[in-house]
């Protein structure tokens, strides 16, 4: 067995790891016990009672958290010529069309969402098998495949993420920061939350949220009572 660090030792002397705690007692639990010399995220995972195998029990989509991420989230544009006044306005970090493409076949990924627009998406296409697995190729069902540019840059600059349960039917977000307040931790989990209750599929039997833990980078999980949200 791993031994523990000292601040890993004083972070689980903080709380007691058999007890679920209200969502406002966990988002302030999570300030106290992360002992970096960063800014460390906030994640939230929820495991749900469905099976991701099973199409019509796959849960995906996006919210726009109200406090927003807390990162500098670089954006890029892959835009037509006449929307990249827009693209630019609005804050893309990066903006351009057969450059960027180029770029992404040589192996340039280092951006955190791409944006793009129907017309356009027929050249990325064959990127998938680098954008897929990194989690960036546009979708139109997170709207960042969209002809209003301007505004899927500024909802994705000001907070708006995308999740999707994965194969272990758990769903894993980045939620905030740990210099955020308490209560702002709180907010945006209890955003995510209430998406990922509106997504319920039909065919879920029993109980559809089975846990919740919070937790910071290199923080121990923090369960939260899922009767408290």
């Amino acid at each position: 067995m791993a031994r523990l660090t000292k601040k890993q030792k004083e972070a689980k002397a903080k709380f007691d790891a058999n007890v679920a705690y209200s969502l406002k007692d966990a988002s302030a639990l999570i300030k106290e016990i992360t002992n970096v010399n960063f800014d460390a995220s906030v994640d939230i995972a929820v495991r749900l009672g469905v099976d991701p195998r099973k199409a019509n029990q796959m849960v995906r989509g996006v919210v726009t958290l109200p406090n927003g991420t807390g990162k500098n989230v670089k954006v890029l544009a892959i835009v037509t010529p006449d929307k990249e006044a827009d693209a630019k306005e609005a804050g893309a970090d990066y903006v351009g069309l057969d450059e960027y493409i180029q770029k992404i076949k040589g192996g340039w990924t280092d951006v955190d969402v791409i944006v793009t627009m129907p017309s356009v998406m027929g050249k990325l296409g064959p990127l998938g098998r680098i954008l897929g697995p990194r989690g960036l190729m546009p979708n139109p069902k997170t709207g960042t495949v969209t002809m209003d540019v301007a505004k899927a840059v500024k909802d994705v600059k000001g907070g708006k993420i995308d999740f999707k349960v994965d194969k272990t039917g758990i769903v894993h977000a980045s939620i905030g920061k740990a210099s955020f307040d308490a209560d702002k931790i709180a907010e945006n989990a209890n955003e995510i939350l209430n998406a990922l209750l509106k997504l319920k599929p039909a065919t879920v039997k029993g109980t559809y949220i089975k846990s919740i833990f919070l937790s910071s980078t290199m923080s121990p999980g923090v369960e939260v009572d899922t009767k408290s949200v």
